[in-house]
């Protein structure tokens, strides 16, 4: 039977483990990324949380409460990054994802979008790092919160909203030198909002609306129809003030400003900057029925 918890959602994995067996061979490294799952695994029940499944080199664990999250966290940390030398002197490390929130539990797993969230923290976490999102951060004990320092900002599917992203430091060498927090909202802020305009189709990507999808199928924010546009072509999503577009389709989207320049773009990323036309599938004229205009304001 499904049940509704509030939980913190960690995640772990060892850094590199692809150059582990291409460098040591499958037995030496396979070895290494089992006891360092062993050690994860050992911190998880030392600070009262509970393995829901191992991922290859990846550990997935709940915890009642955020400061046993971090603790676990820094056990791993210590046990694998900086004390688990091995015989064979293989280098090894680990990075560490957390986020707090609501999922539902079935059987032995855990779903819900706080669970994407964390997955999202530890993507974004390098060697040794513990990332933690900013919602987490303020569960925290006052003792806690003076090792966190924010380190980005980042989004996360299937949230519109940018998500803080937090770093505990964990070694007491980084944490005497912690930098002060960054004002991330405000920083690199060019415009306040991106016009989209299609015949007689206008959506408007803002602080209100961060994220617009374009394509030929009837559920886009701007439907656009064509042989060579995708069911779902680009998504247009607001960072700190940048406004990017993704393309996600088979032909890519082609962009052009007013002074002439052209870029194209196929299942990658680019900034839209100023004014100008956007082609989706093809290159398109400023004055063509398929082209759409866009222009970023304040």
């Amino acid at each position: 039977m499904a049940r509704d918890l509030e939980v913190a959602i960690l995640f772990a994995d060892v850094v590199g483990s692809t150059q582990l067996y291409d460098r040591f061979g499958d037995t030496k490294a396979s070895e290494t990324v089992a006891v360092c799952l062993d050690a994860m695994k050992e911190a998880t029940h030392q600070y009262s949380g509970t393995v829901i499944k191992t991922i290859g080199d990846e550990v997935m664990s709940t915890f009642p409460s955020v400061d046993q999250a971090m603790g676990a966290a820094v056990m791993m940390q210590k046990r694998i990054s900086v004390d688990n030398k091995k015989e064979d002197n293989i280098p090894v490390s680990i990075r560490i994802g957390c986020h707090f929130g609501p999922v539902v539990q079935e059987q032995n797993d855990i779903f819900g979008a706080a669970v994407h969230t964390a997955n999202r923290m530890t993507s974004q976490a390098k060697a040794r790092q513990i990332v933690i999102s900013g919602e987490t951060v303020s569960l925290m004990s006052p003792e806690l919160k003076k090792q966190t320092r924010q380190i980005d900002v980042a989004t996360v599917r299937g949230r519109l909203d940018e998500v803080a992203l937090y770093e505990l430091l964990w070694n007491p060498e980084e944490a005497t030198s912690m930098l002060p927090t960054i004002e991330w909202e405000s920083r690199d802020r060019k415009a306040s909002r991106l016009i989209l305009s299609f015949r007689d189709q206008t959506v408007t990507v803002n602080d209100q609306k961060k994220s617009v999808n374009l394509g030929r199928a009837d559920d886009n924010d701007l439907v656009v129809k064509g042989n060579l546009i995708s069911r779902i072509h680009a998504k247009i999503e607001m960072r700190r003030g940048k406004f990017i577009l993704i393309d996600q389709s088979t032909n890519g989207t082609f962009i052009q400003n007013v002074q002439g320049d052209e870029r194209f773009v196929r299942r990658d990323t680019t900034e839209l900057l100023g004014e100008g036309t956007i082609g989706l599938g093809r290159a398109e004229a400023p004055g063509s029925t398929l082209a759409i205009h866009f222009k970023a304001t304040d």
